[in-house]
């Protein structure tokens, strides 16, 4: 890809940290302006060098970019978008980090206006349990998967510019409609956050909570892991996909509740042949991402 003058990041947390980071690895960038609502967050993120320029607002930042990165909760993409439409260089493309694609579009149309056409929804699958620039890392998105949702309407220039810069961190890229994106991340990512915070939010509700987290093992350590990232991320992400995300829910309530009858009838061999069958899919599953470089 060619070699960008300047990259602004809005919002210089884990997720635009890295993204910084790995674009410099690569030699993809020359500059890199930083802004973020959190000043300690953006001072943090120059003393670290991952930015070269901190900012006070968004239009400063976008101010001469190339490349416009946002990465903020999805609920405050809005007011950010309007902020950059105000300063983008002719020229300039937008595309931001979203766990939901589908409102961020309906925003960005409204935000962007004539300038929609240079925006590219995208979605980088990685992440860890820590937030913040602290957690940043060059090598984030090695082997990682992204995913691009543009509109009919997006300038294919800025499609392969954005393309070109998440392949030039490691990632593997690929492009859906934002409607099945949000479909597959409510079943696969979303809905699974959600029972990780119900479950830890459950037991510390009981009267026994110290005892019962002081026995607690292996298993609930992986199956909660993830109850340790971003409450607000996460809540944003819910209400954002909300209908996708209740459809996942009564799936898996349903299916909870077989299970629930089959320990109440005592019934062995069902639930021996549903464990099974679960296991099964998730020793392919696991095999598969292990052969294909997804972790």
């Amino acid at each position: 890809m060619r070699r960008l003058k300047t990259i602004a990041v809005i919002g210089v947390g884990l997720i635009g940290g890295s993204f910084a980071l790995a674009m410099r690895r690569a030699g993809a960038v020359t500059r890199i302006v930083g802004v973020d609502r959190d000043p300690q967050a953006l001072e943090r993120a120059a003393a670290l060098g991952i930015i070269d320029t901190a900012v006070q607002t968004c239009a400063e930042a976008t101010a001469g970019a190339d490349l416009v990165f946002v990465s903020v909760p999805v609920r405050a993409i809005g007011p950010v978008l309007h902020d950059v439409a105000r300063a983008l260089e002719p020229g300039a493309v937008v595309t931001d980090a979203g766990s939901t694609k589908a409102d961020v579009i309906r925003v960005a149309a409204s935000e962007l206006n004539d300038r929609m056409a240079s925006f590219v929804p995208g979605h980088p699958v990685a992440g860890r349990e820590a937030s913040g620039v602290e957690a940043a890392v060059a090598d984030l998105f090695k082997g990682a998967r992204v995913v691009l949702t543009p509109e009919a309407g997006t300038l294919p220039e800025a499609v392969a510019l954005v393309r070109a810069c998440w392949e030039a961190c490691g990632a593997r890229v690929t492009q859906m409609p934002a409607a099945t994106h949000d479909g597959v991340f409510a079943a696969v990512s979303h809905l699974p956050h959600v029972l990780a915070f119900a479950l830890v939010s459950e037991i510390a509700s009981r009267a026994d909570a110290a005892e019962l987290l002081g026995f607690a093992a292996g298993g609930f350590r992986d199956f909660t892991r993830i109850a340790a990232s971003s409450p607000e991320m996460w809540r944003d992400v819910a209400l954002a996909n909300r209908e996708a995300l209740l459809a996942e829910l009564d799936r898996y309530l349903a299916r909870v509740a077989v299970f629930r009858e089959l320990v109440d009838k005592g019934d062995g061999p069902g639930l021996q042949r549903l464990m099974i069958e679960a296991r099964n899919a998730r020793r392919a599953w696991a095999g598969g991402k292990r052969s294909s470089s997804d972790e």
